[in-house]
């Protein structure tokens, strides 16, 4: 049953799975996944006592904007402060955080910036909160042809683009990013229901736009970007994993971690992490609470 909670600007809908009183962990997706990335993860951490908390960002599946004023910004910032006001609302002083790709990204802002809110976290691809300042400097071509969408998204074409073709759109980027996993149509079709929200394709060229520097950002996350730009180490214990089938990001940022740092490549597993290969995310959740007992 999907519940919600309202903060500041969002009603926010989540999965709350387990004990209430377990050990609380949260789990959040990325671009363009849902909270259907963790169906095979929530198991076995309720068999360890989890309390599995799993919310739909901003701009997917039934999560709102309260106003219509509310910017749609998809800037790390708002993601990290959508987590940090989330946990408020739940009442959780501390919990695990897992992610990857966007939710990766809010998990390691709310660890850098807000330790005392994280208990451990788990992060795909590593260390993933944006160097802003240096997006401009070009990579290698190995690398840069594997961000073909963001520049696409940078581009009116881009916008209308995803927006007639949302559905298409994503499960090419699914393809492309986890060349080894097979999915079928239902289970796209589970998640591709969560781009039909009115706010994810405003959301998400907002978020690719304003990681390149060419829009601005929501007002209310300037000091909280200014903190970002500085690359604040994260000093809770982490698992990071790598899939060696990532086809967007191939390798992992794993400079930026001072606390207890342990990295695994998992086999066989693309860019989608958690729902290709389930067993050894919830591992990785158990292990980092094991070192926080």
């Amino acid at each position: 049953m999907i519940r919600h909670t309202a903060t500041a600007l969002l009603d926010i809908a989540y999965h709350d799975y387990g004990n209430v009183r377990g050990w609380p962990v949260v789990l959040l997706h990325g671009f363009p996944y849902d909270v259907h990335a963790y169906d095979g993860v929530v198991a076995s951490l309720i068999d360890q006592g989890a309390r599995v908390i799993v919310p739909y960002l901003r701009g997917y599946g039934p999560t709102r904007f309260l106003s219509p004023q509310t910017p749609r910004s998809g800037q790390q910032a708002a993601l990290g402060a959508d987590l940090r006001d989330f946990l408020d609302a739940l009442g959780i002083e501390k919990a695990v955080l897992g992610g990857y790709d966007w939710g990766g990204r809010a998990a390691c802002v709310v660890a850098a910036l807000h330790p005392e809110r994280v208990r451990g976290l788990v992060s795909v691809n590593g260390y993933n909160i944006q160097d802003i300042a240096k997006a401009g400097q070009p990579a290698d071509p190995e690398k840069e042809y594997r961000l073909w969408y963001q520049y696409y998204f940078n581009s009116e074409r881009g916008r209308a683009g995803l927006a007639a073709n949302r559905a298409a759109f994503c499960r090419l980027l699914w393809k492309q990013w986890s060349p080894t996993w097979r999915f079928d149509d239902a289970l796209y079709a589970q998640t591709a229901s969560s781009f039909d929200n009115p706010d994810f394709v405003e959301v998400v060229i907002h978020s690719y736009r304003h990681r390149y520097g060419n829009v601005e950002g929501d007002p209310r996350y300037d000091l909280m970007e200014a903190a970002l730009s500085q690359s604040p180490e994260i000093t809770v214990p982490t698992v990071t994993l790598q899939g060696s089938d990532d086809g967007v990001n191939p390798e992992s940022r794993l400079r930026g971690f001072s606390g207890r740092h342990v990295h695994h490549v998992v086999k066989g597993a693309g860019h989608n992490l958690p729902q290709e290969a389930p067993v050894e995310f919830a591992s990785a959740v158990t292990d980092v609470h094991a070192w926080t007992e």
